[in-house]
């Protein structure tokens, strides 16, 4: 009866879905007794890991007050202070406003651009600009900016037509000279950009790593000269952290890898380290001030999510927060980082079946070489290999990748190379 999300149903005549009874730490526990290693971070937001005793205190002391008030209109203690962290992320007077998801928080920001530039009187800069193999989430808007043809072909009807930014100067890690300098791919880049200006109200990127792209990892220094030329024509930089806020890269936000400020930064995932729907969109108090005004006069940005702000959501972000700075995660992650990226190579130099192997803070990948795909979803059978073998690999297409919680232990990773090694030989070896 359910109708399980970003699946093909039909697989599971075949591979039944795993019935989870319990999670802990980087672990799954099924109801048949195995243990899987959630090397993906369940969708990419158990920063933390599952069941974190301070965060489960902290819901539980939040239920104990109430668990849902509406946000429009009244603020409680707790969201109060998650705001003031979230607004303390980037320089300058910020502003939070919160949804429901990742989604949400791209759509609210896109919302926000193009009502923006109306109220500015610019009326005729009304479209978006991305970039290739760039994923923005599941919305309409947010497809129509995305550049992942499986998941928008279907509905091209329901979204607008954007242009995408391609020639992406793509690279393994910041180490790679072109991490710091992109100076050479930068003209062709720019003209496309010059075509665009006169109708753009905003630039939307996942900032140096793309998700679902593949994890794609692409220069810093593209980065900065985008900031650079976006704020010289009057142009909103949106910067979608969902996948790669909160130290997932290496720094408090990825954008922190170019020293960049955008003027919309759309936060999920990692936001409340996976314990309940929440999303939020941090702007500039510039943009946050056209929309001050009397009530009526075409400056009231009216988006409204039912659990905007909910105070069991609240609770569990505000505690991640304070993990993040009490555990030192920052420094774990420094750590751990060529850890992670050393046994990705090491999987790669083992199997001789891997390719482009990159990696970036607590991320790491490679792809499948072309000549071992021989058959169609090869990404998939080793997904499926891996699960018996005890870690839910999911790959993206061909691309294996690990993005597990940031603060697994080395052991475990060691644990999760046997297994990833052993899934690739035993299925393509």
């Amino acid at each position: 009866m359910l109708f399980h999300p970003c699946s093909q149903m039909k697989d599971h005549e075949q591979f039944p879905p795993l019935e989870i009874v319990r999670a802990e730490g980087p672990y799954l526990y099924t109801a048949d007794r195995r243990r899987l290693i959630d090397p993906i971070s369940s969708w990419w937001c158990k920063s933390l890991g599952h069941g974190h005793p301070r965060i489960r205190a902290a819901v539980a002391a939040q239920a104990e007050r109430f668990e849902h008030v509406i946000l429009a209109g009244t603020v409680n203690r707790t969201i109060a202070e998650l705001t003031e962290h979230l607004a303390a992320l980037l320089p300058g007077k910020r502003r939070v406003f919160y949804g429901g998801d990742g989604s949400t928080a791209v759509e609210i920001a896109l919302k926000m651009a193009v009502h923006a530039m109306i109220i500015r009187g610019e009326t005729k800069r009304t479209r978006f600009m991305a970039l290739e193999n760039g994923y923005h989430g599941e919305t309409a808007l947010t497809l129509a900016v995305s550049d992942l043809g499986i998941y928008k072909e279907p509905y091209r009807a329901l979204a607008p037509d954007y242009p995408m930014l391609t020639g992406i100067p793509y690279c393994s890690g910041v180490d790679d000279p072109l991490f710091a300098d992109c100076g050479a791919a930068w003209p062709t880049l720019e003209a496309q950009l010059e075509r665009e200006k006169e109708t753009l109200c905003a630039l939307i990127v996942e900032p140096v790593v793309q998700g679902a792209g593949g994890m794609l990892i692409y220069s810093a220094d593209l980065l900065r000269r985008l900031r650079v030329w976006t704020a010289q024509n009057g142009i909103y930089l949106i910067a979608d952290e969902i996948m790669t806020g909160f130290y997932r890269t290496g720094t408090q936000l990825a954008v922190d890898h170019a020293g960049i400020t955008p003027d919309l930064v759309c936060l999920s995932k990692g936001l409340t380290a996976g314990w309940a729907a929440m999303s939020a969109v941090v702007l500039s108090g510039e943009l946050y001030d056209l929309f001050y005004a009397d009530y009526g006069t075409g400056r009231d940005f009216l988006h409204s999510n039912t659990y905007a702000g909910n105070a069991l959501a609240a609770a569990a972000a505000l505690e991640a927060q304070k993990i993040y700075d009490d555990e030192k995660i920052a420094g774990r992650v420094a750590a751990t980082a060529p850890v992670l990226r050393r046994l990705m190579q090491e999987v790669a130099t083992e199997t001789k079946l891997l390719t482009n192997v990159r990696g970036i803070g607590m991320i790491a990948a490679a792809d499948i070489k072309p000549e071992f795909i021989k058959a169609p979803r090869t990404g998939y059978r080793v997904y499926r290999r891996a699960v018996e073998l005890g870690a839910l690999l999911r790959p993206l297409g061909n691309t294996i990748y690990w993005l597990p919680p940031l603060n697994i232990s080395l052991e475990t990773l060691e644990e999760l190379k046997e297994i990833t090694t052993r899934a690739l030989n035993e299925t393509l070896g």
